[in-house]
């Protein structure tokens, strides 16, 4: 590396990468045993990443803070080269599949408002009537026993 010259494809240590991005160095290893990122090793045997990896650590971020699973971005991730730093247009290309996901949950989380403001309006204390908690009484056709909805975020 040239003196004060930055590149993307400088080699940071992973406690460099830790320091520059805030994410745990044991979340770094997680993410490249996910295959999210990858290092090279030195002589000594010690991890060191390109300085691109940090673009891609961004990515990570930003989808964890979307809600977006790990697993997705892998498949987002497996389309970019490992070689250089993602670009505009990778980037716009992920952006518009998240942002259609975003949508999607958007209008969800706004139809489960509505319901949740008509249920406080009606004030319904029961599950055979409740149209949030057991529509059309759907659960009681399962059987006797306690009925819930899935905890949020596991659909």
């Amino acid at each position: 590396m040239d003196e004060g010259r930055v590149t993307p494809t400088d080699l940071l240590s992973v406690g460099q990468i830790a320091k520059r991005t805030g994410i745990a160095v044991s979340a770094l290893h997680f993410y490249e045993s996910q295959g999210l990122i990858s290092a090279e090793r030195t002589s000594g045997n010690q991890r060191r990443f390109r300085r691109h990896v940090l673009r891609r650590l961004s990515l990570i971020q930003v989808a964890k803070r979307m809600g977006i699973p790990l697993a997705e971005v892998a498949e987002v991730f497996a389309a970019l080269p490992e070689d250089r730093m993602p670009s505009k247009r990778d980037w716009d290309r992920i952006s518009r599949r998240w942002r259609a996901q975003l949508e999607t949950r958007r209008r969800e989380l706004e139809r489960l408002e509505r319901e949740l403001t008509g249920c406080i309006g009606c004030g319904c204390v029961s599950l055979n009537r409740c149209r949030v908690l057991n529509p059309e009484d759907e659960l009681g056709r399962e059987g006797p026993g306690a009925r819930r909805l899935p905890p949020l975020g596991s659909t």
